[in-house]
């Protein structure tokens, strides 16, 4: 694990770009093509902007994404599917993108795309922590155990009392119920993870998740049991760390 403690989110955000740039660049030269794994979320946008503006082969890389609530339609402001969308995929001319759907048949849906990331690891995955300590929609208590590669979760309070705060929803009741996550230990199946956490919002959870033991009720801690995990914090979500 390294942690690298930025001033802003602008510099987290350039910092967790350059890894993930360079990560996905030695991946093309090696196998001639890279799989990259994205986050979405208020917290992802100075990391997607930069990454955007690196050089990179994009059209040798195919890109997942994590989670997407069940039954939300794409047009749907708070829809991940859209987010990344018009922020990320349509500007750059990637081979592949694999979209989370919760709509239609969610069972057929998450078979096929479990199929598809099962054909090889994901070189680069962007995983960010929530309010509550969850990575993907893995709210606490996570389940560490299944390794199936999505799954069907029901989101707690917390969890989308943040997206509510975030602006996606108007109140909870709002929030859907349920959503498709990415599973933890498919998550820790990627070779290389770098988690962008800025705002004083997550100082909580970032210190909870580098103070504690490995445990469900934190699913962030995971992580730490990963050979190649970079967290790029700022000032404010490192107020329980450090102070720089």
């Amino acid at each position: 694990m390294i942690v690298n403690i930025a001033h802003t989110p602008v510099e987290l955000g350039r910092a967790a770009a350059a890894r993930v740039a360079a990560a996905l660049h030695e991946a093309v030269v090696r196998q001639g093509q890279a799989r990259l794994l994205v986050s979405t979320g208020s917290s992802q946008f100075e990391t997607l902007a930069a990454l955007i503006g690196h050089a990179i082969d994009w059209p040798k890389i195919e890109v997942f994404h994590l989670d997407e609530y069940v039954g939300l339609p794409m047009e749907h402001p708070a829809s991940f599917r859209k987010y990344l969308y018009e922020r990320f995929i349509r500007h750059i001319p990637v081979k592949a993108f694999y979209p989370v759907s919760g709509e239609g048949d969610v069972e057929e849906n998450i078979r096929q795309l479990s199929a598809r990331i099962q054909e090889m690891p994901i070189d680069v995955a962007l995983i960010g922590i929530g309010e509550n300590g969850h990575i993907a929609f893995n709210d606490p208590p996570a389940d560490f155990e299944t390794e199936v590669p999505y799954l069907v979760v029901t989101l707690d309070e917390k969890c989308k009392m943040q997206q509510v705060n975030e602006g996606w929803f108007p109140s909870l009741e709002a929030v859907p119920v349920k959503a498709i996550s990415m599973s933890a230990r498919q998550i820790m199946k990627s070779k290389i993870i770098v988690s962008a956490v800025p705002h004083s919002v997550k100082a909580d959870a970032v210190a909870k998740t580098l103070s504690g033991e490995v445990s469900p009720l934190v699913p962030a801690t995971l992580l730490k049991q990963h050979p190649d995990w970079l967290l790029c914090l700022d000032a404010h979500s490192a107020a329980g760390v450090i102070k720089i």
